[in-house]
């Protein structure tokens, strides 16, 4: 009797173990980006962005990270010609496939909001509030960096 006692309690050791490894090894968005992981090696600092000779009124600026509890945001506009012509999304929440399937329906919504309403103005995602949020504060502080609008 006593060896199954022992073996029992070797077990349970085990699983304890296991289980903590497994716990303290996975990995939220809720941290934010790793290093290495896509989206976050494009992060720029927000501003305008040098380019080759733009003409007059034409500029590319870098919004300001807008932080969320599911990750940073962080978008890209191009302005040529007095029109918002282009926005792209330089760090977006990263952490897990649901980030990525989240990512991949909200975030191309949001670029055709923006790039038809020239402006921030535009509704969140459905299902992507939180990352809406942070993307129209990035595209304001973008769009106001150019003295857009």
């Amino acid at each position: 009797m006593v060896t199954g006692g022992r073996v029992r309690l070797a077990v349970m050791a085990v699983s304890t173990v296991a289980g903590l490894a497994v716990l303290f090894g996975y990995r939220t968005s809720l941290g934010g980006s790793v290093p290495g992981a896509g989206a976050a090696d494009a992060a720029a600092e927000p501003g305008i962005v040098p380019g080759p000779g733009p003409t007059a009124g034409d500029v590319t600026v870098n919004g300001s990270v807008a932080p969320t509890r599911w990750g940073p945001v962080q978008v890209q506009v191009k302005i040529t010609g007095g029109k918002v012509v282009d926005v792209r999304v330089l760090r977006r929440p990263d952490g897990n496939r649901r980030d990525d399937e989240i990512n991949s329906f909200a975030l191309p919504r949001l670029r055709q909001e923006a790039l038809s309403a020239q402006s921030a103005r535009i509704d969140a995602v459905s299902g992507a509030t939180v990352t809406s949020g942070g993307y129209i504060a990035s595209l304001q502080a973008a769009l106001d960096t150019a003295h857009f609008g």
